[in-house]
């Protein structure tokens, strides 16, 4: 596994918070952001996952991202009468 190094830039407030946590976790700062992307990424690809899946069902119901957006719109509005 190769690594490389990266410049980035917080917000001082931001990075102070990261640093408190980082602390508390007795972790580093680094260790603690390249944590934080990594579960990003992973969450990242479960939605995409979870899109295409919704996609396929979709496309096998022949019904479309608006039809459902139109129901849920249905549903919430009977729900609040």
């Amino acid at each position: 596994m190769t690594f490389a190094t990266v410049d980035i830039s917080f917000q001082e407030e931001l990075l102070a918070q990261v640093d408190q946590i980082a602390d508390n976790e007795s972790r580093t700062r680094g260790d603690l952001i390249v944590n934080a992307v990594k579960m990003y990424v992973e969450r990242k690809n479960e939605w995409e996952e979870y899109f295409n899946i919704g996609q396929k069902i979709g496309s096998k119901l022949k019904i479309s991202e608006d039809d459902v957006i139109k129901e849920i719109k249905t549903y919430r509005q009977e729900k609040n009468q």
